[in-house]
């Protein structure tokens, strides 16, 4: 049988270790979308982290909701002045973008989002309900955390088993 498209960089059609061909075949555009991906990311850099890469996407949802919870602050009325709950959901929205922009520097954005947590579930005592979001996005994070340093370690395992 054969393959319609044809063959690009990164999938050969030979067969592998197991006998079977390589599968996995990206159209233009996937390759496209994935090169980018890859460059966002900063695994042009040096070694890609599973855990960075689950931490940079759980911040980000995370500041969509702190912005809202600001908003909401804002629209409530429950601080005096009102315009204090735009700056509390600012101020947390700013401190997430600088960990997201040092998440690409090291491990200093994952403590950085860390203590976002810990903001997060702070404003529990403003806005009661804001204790479910950030128990919900808390939980969301430590599994990240372990999932994706659990998923790093067993990559390295898996390329010191390839190159050695």
């Amino acid at each position: 049988m054969s393959d319609p498209r044809p063959d690009l960089p990164g999938s050969s059609p030979e067969p592998v270790e197991g006998g079977e061909p390589d599968g996995l075949r990206l159209s233009p555009s996937e390759t496209m979308a994935h090169n980018s991906a890859m460059r966002v990311a900063g695994a042009a850099r040096g070694a890609q982290s599973t855990q960075r890469a689950l931490a940079s996407i759980v911040l980000g949802f995370e500041l969509i909701i702190v912005v809202l919870i600001g908003l909401t602050l804002f629209g409530l009325g429950t601080l005096e002045p009102r315009e204090l709950g735009l700056y509390l959901g600012g101020g947390l929205a700013v401190v997430i973008v600088a960990g997201l922009a040092l998440m690409r520097r090291g491990r200093v954005g994952i403590f950085v989002g860390w203590g976002v947590h810990a903001l997060m579930l702070l404003t529990a005592i403003l806005l009661p309900m804001a204790l479910v979001v950030g128990l919900l996005f808390t939980a969301l994070w430590v599994f990240c955390m372990v999932k994706g340093a659990q998923i790093d370690r067993d990559r390295a395992a898996w390329i010191a088993q390839q190159q050695g």
